[in-house]
């Protein structure tokens, strides 16, 4: 089925139940899904009720759509992503953002969890996102490609507004909270990295490291969305000679804290989106 027939038989089912269009998207990362609390009036739609739907399999991604008010703005509030790791391919993966900008959205913020490459990053704070490696080594946009839809050969130069990563700057220091900057460089997991590789990603210019996002912002991109990435650093992964095992207890932890940080960043930001 083409990529314009999935999103057809997708939004056949959301759009009537949504209410009025978005126009923010957001993806809540691994221990992120609390944020769709502060959604108001919210309507929820499970993937699995979506035909040719992903549906997330992942601990703590509950697998549906939150659509409502959020800080005054109308949001669709992914709670719960999709991952190559769990056997869906890029094409997937990328769909419920492609599905956003159906619903209307214009802007796409991406959050995650993510370990720290550079040393100077701690667990449980977040990280702006400046620019990312994609080494998943797929893309979503592999395949025919519908004009339509977005451009064959769309500019990744500014992946991450710069517009807009001054607004969330300006947010974080407005909402009293530290949030570092940085490269992401997505992989495909499941498994954790290896010290090695670890030191060999910081050799390549990346500070965090993680298993999604990089392939939602190409689809953001590719459909013409202005899009924001948030990493919550949950772990020290330097690969040095003192690295500690990793457990998705800790993983998880720290990315409730800096959840709880990011929150309060987003309270700020989000009525000053454009």
């Amino acid at each position: 089925m083409s990529l314009a027939a999935r999103l057809d038989a997708a939004a056949s089912v959301v759009l009537p139940r949504m209410g009025a269009p978005v126009d923010i998207a957001i993806a809540l990362g691994s221990g992120l899904g609390g944020l769709a609390g502060a959604v108001t009036d919210p309507v929820t739609i499970p993937y699995h009720e979506i035909p040719g739907f992903p549906v997330s399999t992942a601990p703590s991604h509950a697998g549906r759509f939150v659509i409502g008010t959020l800080h005054g703005r109308r949001a669709a509030l992914m709670q719960g992503r999709v991952h190559l790791y769990e056997g869906w391919s890029a094409q997937d993966v990328a769909l419920p953002v492609w599905l956003m900008n159906r619903m209307g959205a214009r802007t796409f913020i991406a959050t995650n969890a993510a370990g720290a490459l550079n040393p100077a990053l701690r667990p449980g704070v977040p990280m702006l996102i400046e620019d990312h490696l994609n080494f998943t080594g797929t893309n979503p946009l592999i395949g025919a490609n519908d004009e339509a839809i977005g451009p064959r050969f769309p500019d990744m130069s500014r992946a991450y507004a710069p517009e807009l990563r001054a607004l969330a700057v300006a947010a974080a220091a407005k909402a009293g909270e530290e949030m570092a900057g940085g490269i992401y460089a997505g992989i495909a997991g499941p498994s954790l990295e290896t010290s090695a590789e670890r030191r060999w990603l910081r050799s390549t210019g990346a500070d965090a490291v993680g298993m999604s996002t990089v392939l939602e912002v190409i689809a953001a991109n590719h459909c013409g969305m202005k899009a924001l990435g948030l990493s919550a650093i949950t772990n020290a992964a330097d690969g040095g000679p003192d690295q500690q095992p990793d457990t998705i207890e800790e993983v998880l932890a720290n990315a409730a804290t800096a959840g709880a940080r990011m929150a309060r960043i987003l309270e700020a930001l989000v009525p000053e989106l454009p």
